[in-house]
């Protein structure tokens, strides 16, 4: 009897840890000449809501919700394109991307409990605690809220 892999999902927004992160799984989980990819990846975007995206702009902005739709979904579609060609660039053709709108955090732990995942992979936007308290991080809400482990991915700082 074939045993069904696990899932893997995996965070990906327009930042570079995010990429970071994505290479990064793809380098040491679903490297060439592997024995059979260890996991079923589905890669996740989280497209903020417009209404979230101009809530500080106050009266008028409901004028301006169309133009701001319109360039979150032109944000969404260059991340999932970027992804995928990470995905072609490191032979990993069997990918399942998503976009899901709302915030990143709820959309990452729904994803988990959608999928069944048995890990949840996010890269580190390295946030001082001030700019981290205001925004949130997502991977601390996700380490406590996913049913599942959570790998939390950091981008070395260069040395120069």
């Amino acid at each position: 009897m074939a045993e069904e892999k696990e899932v893997m999902v995996v965070g990906i927004d327009d930042s570079q840890q995010s990429f970071y992160a994505l290479e990064w799984v793809l380098d040491h989980f679903f490297a060439p000449g592997a024995p059979n990819y260890p996991f079923n990846l589905v890669l996740v975007h989280a497209k903020p809501a417009p209404s979230f995206a101009i809530g500080m702009a106050g009266p008028g902005g409901v004028d301006v919700l169309p133009y701001v739709e319109s360039d979150l979904k032109k944000i969404a579609a260059r991340v999932v394109e970027k992804a995928k060609e990470l995905c072609i660039s490191k032979s990993v053709n069997d990918v399942l991307v998503e976009v899901v709108e709302g915030d990143a955090r709820n959309g990452l732990c729904e994803a988990v409990e959608k999928h069944h995942a048995s890990i949840l992979v996010v890269g580190s936007h390295g946030y001082g605690a001030i700019k981290r308290a205001v925004l949130g991080s997502v991977s601390d809400y996700c380490a406590h809220h996913a049913h599942c482990s959570v790998m939390i991915v950091k981008k070395p700082k260069n040395k120069h």
